[in-house]
């Protein structure tokens, strides 16, 4: 079995910012997909400067986990390319959402709610706990890690009820977080996971890493693509399953588009 992942990144602040450069000099981008290189996984990489951001239909079909990471140019990303994503993931492609992708504008598609939180960047310890310990995200792992230096993420996190929370993160000023989240959209596998500020060298971490191997493999629907996610078809009388007559005055012909 072969998964064929692609690490989408914005590398903006990899060219603006000295810090970030230095921590990451092939761009964040690069070093995840290295992180989950191996073992079954050929990750490549797509950035925001990239014709069509990368992410040509012809990309995403051959893709079956997208990890995306985000922050100062949201609003830069095309919103075709985010609902031919959209497409992608209620087809059966994974998507993994990096930090603060929270964000981003294919996540807060997908959820249909703000995605709003509390943040501080303060370089603080973030303890990140372990609350599904069988879940296969956190295989590997010890019931807790820290990292030493990261971005503060609080409740509120105004997201849908997940289907899983994995991670809870607390913070050495006191706030806490639900670090890691899985949702079903459609027939593709979703997976928030707060840490990777790009100032820190949270991608380094060993146990970061293995949090994104496994969520990837989490991720993987080995079933074939959806056809067809967006149809609504209409299906005329005489086609029902089981034979029925007719009874009422009606808006649309047989084979008629309905409303949307």
């Amino acid at each position: 079995m072969t998964i064929r992942a692609v690490v989408w990144g914005e590398n903006v602040h990899e060219q603006t910012n000295k810090v970030v450069s230095d921590i990451y000099p092939d761009g964040m981008h690069s070093a995840i997909a290295a992180a989950i290189s191996g073992d079954g996984v050929i990750a490549t990489t797509a950035t925001l400067q990239d014709a069509e951001h990368g992410l040509t239909e012809a990309r995403l079909a051959e893709t079956d986990v997208l990890l995306w990471w985000g922050h100062a140019a949201h609003g830069d990303v095309s919103d075709e390319v985010v609902e031919r994503v959209a497409d992608h993931v209620n087809a059966g492609m994974g998507l993994i959402l990096l930090h603060s992708a929270h964000f981003a504008k294919i996540f807060k598609r997908l959820m249909g709610t703000p995605c709003n939180l509390t943040w501080r960047e303060a370089g603080e310890r973030e303890r990140i706990w372990v609350t599904s310990r069988n879940h296969p995200i956190a295989a590997g792992l010890p019931d807790h890690f820290e990292l030493e230096n990261e971005e503060m993420y609080g409740e509120p996190f105004g997201v849908p009820e997940p289907l899983e929370t994995v991670f809870i993160s607390w913070f050495q000023g006191g706030e806490v977080f639900r670090s890691g989240l899985t949702y079903k959209r459609g027939a593709g596998n979703v997976f928030y996971f707060r840490p990777g500020h790009e100032t820190y060298p949270t991608y380094h971490d060993a146990n970061v890493q293995r949090v994104l191997q496994n969520a990837v493999r989490w991720a993987y629907n080995p079933a074939p693509r959806v056809a067809g996610v967006n149809d609504a078809p209409n299906v005329p009388v005489d086609q029902a399953l089981e034979p029925i007559e007719e009874r009422g005055a009606r808006l649309h012909q047989d084979g008629e588009e309905g409303f949307r």
